[in-house]
C-alpha cells in the first residue's frame, strides 16, 4: 500500500525495487531526487549536509514519482498547492521515521519544534536525537523539516541550508518573531 506525505510513511524495505534519479529545478536550486517502485525515497539540493553523494540509479527524469514530485514542487513555489502527494519510501531507523512521519503532520503554513516532536514521538526527553533525525531527513522539503524551528520561534538549522529554510517558510506564509529572520535574510541568494 502506497502513502503519500499527506499520511504516513511505507514501510522501511523497498528490497528489489528499481531505483531511478533525476533532477528537478526549483527556485532555490536543483534537488537530486531518487525513486523506488513504492516511492520517493530521496529529494537533496546541491551540497546539502547529509546528501549521500552520488547515487548508484539509473537516470530517469520521467520515472513516475520524481515526475508527480517535480509538478507538485513546481504548483507548491507557484502557491498552488499546500499538501503534497507523491508516495513516499525514505529508508531510516525505526526512530528516524517516527520523527518523519511527525513532520509530515505539520501542515504548511506551520510551525513545530524539536521539543514537541520530541514529546508527540513519546521520548518527552530526545530533544538531541529528534535535531539528529530532523538534519538526516532525506526528503527536503516534502517531508517539512523545515517547519521546525527553535523552542523561542527562532530559526534553527537546515541541512539545505538557512536561507533556504527561510526562504520556505516565506513560500508557505510563516511569520518569524522580531530578530528570528536576521541570520536568514543576510544568507538570502540575490535574485
Amino acid at each position: 500500500m502506497m502513502h503519500s506525505a499527506s499520511a504516513t510513511l511505507p514501510a522501511r524495505r523497498t528490497a528489489g525495487a528499481a531505483l531511478a534519479q533525476g533532477v528537478i529545478d526549483t527556485p532555490l536550486g536543483p534537488l537530486t531526487a531518487l525513486a523506488c517502485d513504492a516511492g520517493l525515497m530521496g529529494l537533496w539540493f546541491d551540497r546539502q549536509q547529509h546528501a549521500p553523494g552520488a547515487l548508484d540509479a539509473a537516470v530517469d527524469d520521467d520515472q513516475r514519482w520524481i515526475a508527480q514530485a517535480r509538478d507538485e514542487l513546481e504548483r507548491y513555489f507557484a502557491g498552488r498547492l499546500r499538501a503534497f502527494k507523491v508516495p513516499l519510501a525514505p529508508q531510516g531507523t525505526p526512530f528516524q521515521e517516527a520523527v518523519w512521519r511527525r513532520l509530515c503532520a505539520i501542515r504548511c503554513g506551520e510551525t513545530s519544534s524539536y521539543g514537541r516532536i520530541a514529546r508527540d514521538v513519546g521520548s518527552p526527553q530526545a530533544s538531541r536525537a529528534v535535531g539528529a533525525a530532523v538534519g538526516r531527513n532525506p526528503i527536503s522539503i516534502i517531508v517539512p523539516c523545515h517547519r521546525v524551528i527553535g523552542e523561542n520561534g527562532t530559526l534553527t538549522g537546515y541541512a539545505g541550508g538557512l536561507h533556504r529554510k527561510q526562504a520556505l517558510l516565506d513560500v508557505e506564509g510563516v511569520v518569524l518573531a522580531p530578530g528570528a529572520r536576521h541570520q536568514a535574510q543576510a544568507d538570502l541568494p540575490l535574485a
